[in-house]
Protein backbone atom coordinates (compact mmCIF):
# COMPACT_ATOMS: atom_id res chain seq x y z
CA UNK A 1 0.00 0.00 0.00
CA UNK A 2 1.17 3.42 -0.92
CA UNK A 3 2.72 5.49 1.77
CA UNK A 4 -0.18 7.96 2.94
CA UNK A 5 -0.40 11.34 5.01
CA UNK A 6 -3.15 13.57 6.36
CA UNK A 7 -3.56 16.79 5.26
CA UNK A 8 -5.62 18.92 7.70
CA UNK A 9 -5.95 22.61 5.65
CA UNK A 10 -7.03 26.16 6.60
CA UNK A 11 -8.50 24.43 10.42
CA UNK A 12 -7.44 28.37 11.83
CA UNK A 13 -9.60 30.26 13.92
CA UNK A 14 -10.67 32.98 11.41
CA UNK A 15 -11.70 29.85 9.16
CA UNK A 16 -13.43 27.85 11.83
CA UNK A 17 -15.28 30.69 13.01
CA UNK A 18 -16.57 31.74 9.69
CA UNK A 19 -18.00 27.88 9.41
CA UNK A 20 -19.92 27.12 12.57
CA UNK A 21 -20.64 23.33 12.97
CA UNK A 22 -20.29 22.02 16.35
CA UNK A 23 -19.75 18.08 15.08
CA UNK A 24 -17.05 19.27 12.70
CA UNK A 25 -14.12 19.71 14.76
CA UNK A 26 -14.76 16.31 17.13
CA UNK A 27 -14.93 14.38 13.68
CA UNK A 28 -11.79 15.77 12.67
CA UNK A 29 -10.19 15.10 15.59
CA UNK A 30 -11.26 11.36 15.23
CA UNK A 31 -9.33 11.35 11.78
CA UNK A 32 -6.28 13.02 13.05
CA UNK A 33 -5.82 11.00 16.14
CA UNK A 34 -6.72 7.41 13.90
CA UNK A 35 -3.84 8.86 11.48
CA UNK A 36 -1.17 9.72 14.65
CA UNK A 37 -2.19 6.13 15.90
CA UNK A 38 -1.88 4.10 12.57
CA UNK A 39 2.10 6.36 12.22
CA UNK A 40 0.57 8.23 9.51
CA UNK A 41 2.41 11.93 9.15
CA UNK A 42 -0.06 14.35 9.98
CA UNK A 43 0.63 17.51 8.35
CA UNK A 44 -1.62 21.02 8.84
CA UNK A 45 -1.46 23.46 6.11
CA UNK A 46 -2.08 27.20 7.28
CA UNK A 47 -2.40 30.03 4.90
CA UNK A 48 -0.38 33.15 5.63
CA UNK A 49 1.82 35.76 5.22
CA UNK A 50 4.63 38.06 5.60
CA UNK A 51 4.49 41.30 7.45
CA UNK A 52 3.23 44.19 4.69
CA UNK A 53 1.71 41.12 2.12
CA UNK A 54 4.12 41.15 -0.20
CA UNK A 55 2.74 38.13 -1.59
CA UNK A 56 -0.27 39.56 -2.41
CA UNK A 57 -1.38 41.42 -5.42
CA UNK A 58 -4.27 43.67 -5.32
CA UNK A 59 -5.47 41.45 -8.39
CA UNK A 60 -5.99 38.66 -6.15
CA UNK A 61 -9.97 38.59 -5.47
CA UNK A 62 -9.95 36.18 -2.43
CA UNK A 63 -6.53 38.06 -0.94
CA UNK A 64 -6.30 41.14 -2.56
CA UNK A 65 -7.91 43.20 0.29
CA UNK A 66 -4.86 42.56 2.44
CA UNK A 67 -2.79 44.17 -0.22
CA UNK A 68 -1.04 47.31 0.92
CA UNK A 69 -1.99 46.61 4.76
CA UNK A 70 0.83 47.40 7.46
CA UNK A 71 1.27 45.51 10.60
CA UNK A 72 2.00 41.51 11.06
CA UNK A 73 0.23 39.20 9.22
CA UNK A 74 -0.28 35.89 10.72
CA UNK A 75 1.02 36.58 14.33
CA UNK A 76 -2.49 36.87 15.77
CA UNK A 77 -4.85 34.11 17.63
CA UNK A 78 -7.21 34.29 14.07
CA UNK A 79 -4.28 32.52 12.42
CA UNK A 80 -3.72 30.06 14.69
CA UNK A 81 -4.78 26.30 14.50
CA UNK A 82 -8.15 25.73 16.30
CA UNK A 83 -6.60 24.30 19.49
CA UNK A 84 -9.24 21.16 19.39
CA UNK A 85 -6.96 20.05 16.62
CA UNK A 86 -4.03 21.55 17.34
CA UNK A 87 -0.45 20.26 16.00
CA UNK A 88 1.30 17.96 18.61
CA UNK A 89 5.49 17.18 18.21
CA UNK A 90 5.98 15.40 14.76
CA UNK A 91 2.93 17.12 13.13
CA UNK A 92 4.53 18.91 10.25
CA UNK A 93 3.40 22.51 9.35
CA UNK A 94 3.39 23.98 5.78
CA UNK A 95 2.40 27.51 5.37
CA UNK A 96 0.88 28.31 1.82
CA UNK A 97 0.10 31.79 0.06
CA UNK A 98 -2.81 30.72 -1.82
CA UNK A 99 -5.94 28.44 -1.66
CA UNK A 100 -4.38 24.93 -2.52
CA UNK A 101 -1.58 23.38 0.12
CA UNK A 102 0.68 23.50 -2.70
CA UNK A 103 0.69 27.12 -3.75
CA UNK A 104 3.81 28.90 -2.70
CA UNK A 105 4.13 26.40 -0.21
CA UNK A 106 6.83 23.74 -0.18
CA UNK A 107 4.48 20.70 0.60
CA UNK A 108 5.23 19.30 -2.47
CA UNK A 109 9.30 19.27 -1.41
CA UNK A 110 7.80 17.48 2.04
CA UNK A 111 5.52 14.72 0.57
CA UNK A 112 8.63 13.69 -2.05
CA UNK A 113 10.98 13.67 1.08
CA UNK A 114 8.68 11.69 3.29
CA UNK A 115 8.17 9.07 0.09
CA UNK A 116 4.35 10.36 0.40
CA UNK A 117 2.36 8.76 -2.43
CA UNK A 118 -1.42 8.87 -1.22
CA UNK A 119 -3.05 12.01 0.37
CA UNK A 120 -5.70 11.98 2.82
CA UNK A 121 -7.60 15.60 2.31
CA UNK A 122 -9.16 17.41 4.84
CA UNK A 123 -9.95 21.01 5.61
CA UNK A 124 -12.26 24.20 5.31
CA UNK A 125 -13.76 25.02 2.46
CA UNK A 126 -14.63 22.16 0.80
CA UNK A 127 -14.89 24.39 -2.55
CA UNK A 128 -11.87 26.25 -1.40
CA UNK A 129 -8.47 24.74 -0.69
CA UNK A 130 -10.16 21.22 -0.72
CA UNK A 131 -11.15 21.42 -4.20
CA UNK A 132 -7.95 22.94 -5.45
CA UNK A 133 -5.84 20.88 -3.52
CA UNK A 134 -7.21 17.56 -4.71
CA UNK A 135 -6.94 19.07 -8.54
CA UNK A 136 -3.35 20.03 -8.11
CA UNK A 137 -2.32 16.63 -6.27
CA UNK A 138 -4.06 14.38 -9.04
CA UNK A 139 -2.09 16.38 -11.76
CA UNK A 140 1.10 15.42 -9.44
CA UNK A 141 0.08 11.77 -9.56
CA UNK A 142 -0.93 11.44 -5.90
CA UNK A 143 -3.65 8.72 -4.98
CA UNK A 144 -6.17 10.73 -2.86
CA UNK A 145 -9.21 9.97 -0.32
CA UNK A 146 -11.44 12.45 0.32
CA UNK A 147 -12.49 12.35 4.21
CA UNK A 148 -16.37 14.11 3.54
CA UNK A 149 -17.77 14.68 6.95
CA UNK A 150 -13.51 16.00 7.27
CA UNK A 151 -14.32 18.48 4.65
CA UNK A 152 -16.87 21.70 5.40
CA UNK A 153 -18.46 24.10 3.47
CA UNK A 154 -20.77 26.88 3.46
CA UNK A 155 -22.71 26.05 1.05
CA UNK A 156 -24.15 22.67 2.23
CA UNK A 157 -25.07 21.92 -1.57
CA UNK A 158 -21.90 22.59 -3.22
CA UNK A 159 -19.80 20.48 -0.81
CA UNK A 160 -22.83 17.78 -1.52
CA UNK A 161 -21.81 18.49 -5.18
CA UNK A 162 -18.23 18.35 -5.00
CA UNK A 163 -18.32 15.15 -2.14
CA UNK A 164 -21.02 12.66 -4.60
CA UNK A 165 -20.41 14.10 -8.14
CA UNK A 166 -16.71 16.00 -8.98
CA UNK A 167 -14.04 14.52 -6.08
CA UNK A 168 -14.89 10.65 -6.88
CA UNK A 169 -13.42 11.16 -9.96
CA UNK A 170 -10.48 11.64 -8.97
CA UNK A 171 -10.37 10.08 -5.38
CA UNK A 172 -11.93 7.83 -2.87
CA UNK A 173 -14.46 9.63 -1.11
CA UNK A 174 -15.29 8.40 2.49
CA UNK A 175 -16.19 8.96 5.89
CA UNK A 176 -14.38 9.76 8.80
CA UNK A 177 -15.85 6.63 10.25
CA UNK A 178 -15.05 4.46 7.37
CA UNK A 179 -11.40 5.55 7.30
CA UNK A 180 -10.71 5.31 10.49
CA UNK A 181 -12.07 1.86 10.44
CA UNK A 182 -10.33 0.84 7.69
CA UNK A 183 -6.88 1.45 9.44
Amino acid sequence: MAKQALLVMDVQHAVVERYPDPDYLPGLGEAIGAARTAGLPVIYVVVGFRPGYPEISTRNRMFGGLAGRTGAAGDDRAMQIHPDVAPEPGDILVTKRRVSAFAGSDLDVVLRAGAIEHLVLTGIATSGVVLSTLRQAADLDFGLTVLADGCLDADPEVHRVLTRKVFPHQADVTTVADWVTAR
